[in-house]
């Protein structure tokens, strides 16, 4: 799967549900830094996608880099919210503060 949404992307198909795929599937396989890649492009495809978001946010805290895992995670609360994607909003604001206490404990 993870090597036909490659070619696709080679072949010019570039959109955001192509680029969340592909950065679910790297999350999946522990590759945070490579799928946070992707998922930033999601978001500049399409600003309200509140998985992209959500998915973008945890992969930046998975990755290592909570504080800009904590700015996305915020960002994408707000959008869902917006869209009253409520759930989503729920699933984010949980995984800030775990990630907050995470950081705490880091420092």
């Amino acid at each position: 799967m993870k090597d036909q949404l490659e070619k696709m992307l080679a072949a010019g198909e570039d959109n955001a549900l192509l680029r969340f795929s592909l950065g679910e599937l790297l999350y999946k396989e522990g590759h945070y830094a490579e799928a946070a890649t992707h998922l930033a492009e999601a978001v500049a495809h399409d600003p309200d996608y509140s998985a992209a978001w959500k998915l973008y946010g945890r992969a930046l805290v998975e990755a290592g880099d909570i504080t800009a895992g904590l700015d996305v995670l915020e960002h994408g609360i707000t959008v869902a919210e917006a869209r009253g994607d409520n759930q989503a909003a729920r699933e984010m604001q949980v995984f800030a503060k775990r990630a907050r206490k995470q950081q705490a404990t880091d420092n």
